[in-house]
């Protein structure tokens, strides 16, 4: 795994053994940035889950200027820390939360922060016919906070599984969907009103 694009491009990056993690692949990533382009240079960043930070990493050696990086585990939280390592990009950057992916969301919402672009590809949920999703992806879509913290021409980048048939709730607006193998990847605008 590698940071595809950019002033880091080529950067080896490390994600703990076992299935605790499942990065997302670089072929899927190199797929969602070339859909975003130059919406990237400039932008500030969340990415929930985020396991090995490759998404958050790619995106400041795309030229974002600041990114969040939420991550429960504080272990895999270290990966992230010693990954912004090795690729050499400024250390200011990144701010590395080793916390609940929720809380923060509500902890983000009450300060009025928002973000260019949110992106999240966690953990994947059970195949769900004929039942509605309860996976992590559907919790992030029902999330009341999420959408306000998109700034009005953000994007919500949300990564599941095909086999997990997710719910949108009307404040979410597909603008485009990747599929990739068992990936799928959504682009998202939110029609949430302050």
């Amino acid at each position: 795994m590698r940071i595809i694009a950019g002033s880091a491009g080529g950067t080896i990056l490390r994600a703990p053994k076992g299935f605790d993690v499942r990065p997302t692949p670089d072929l899927v990533r190199q797929a969602v940035f070339n859909s975003l382009g130059q919406r990237v240079a400039g932008a500030r960043v969340l990415e929930l889950f985020g396991g090995t930070g490759a998404l958050s990493l790619e995106c400041l050696s795309r030229g974002a200027v600041h990114a969040v990086c939420v991550e429960k585990s504080s272990r895999h939280a270290q990966f992230i820390r010693d990954n912004l390592g090795r690729s050499r990009l400024p250390a200011a950057a990144l701010e590395i939360q080793a916390r609940d992916a929720f809380a923060v969301i509500r902890q983000l919402a009450a300060e009025s922060q928002q973000f260019d672009l949110v992106l999240a590809d966690p953990p994947y949920g059970a195949k769900n016919q004929g039942r509605r999703s309860t996976s992590l992806a559907q919790q992030l879509l029902d999330d009341p906070a999420l959408p306000g913290l998109l700034r009005a021409d953000g994007l919500f980048v949300l990564g599941h599984t095909k086999r997990d048939t997710l719910s949108f709730p009307t404040v979410w607006e597909e603008a485009k969907m990747l599929k990739h193998g068992d990936s799928v990847m959504r682009f998202l605008r939110s029609h949430f009103e302050l």
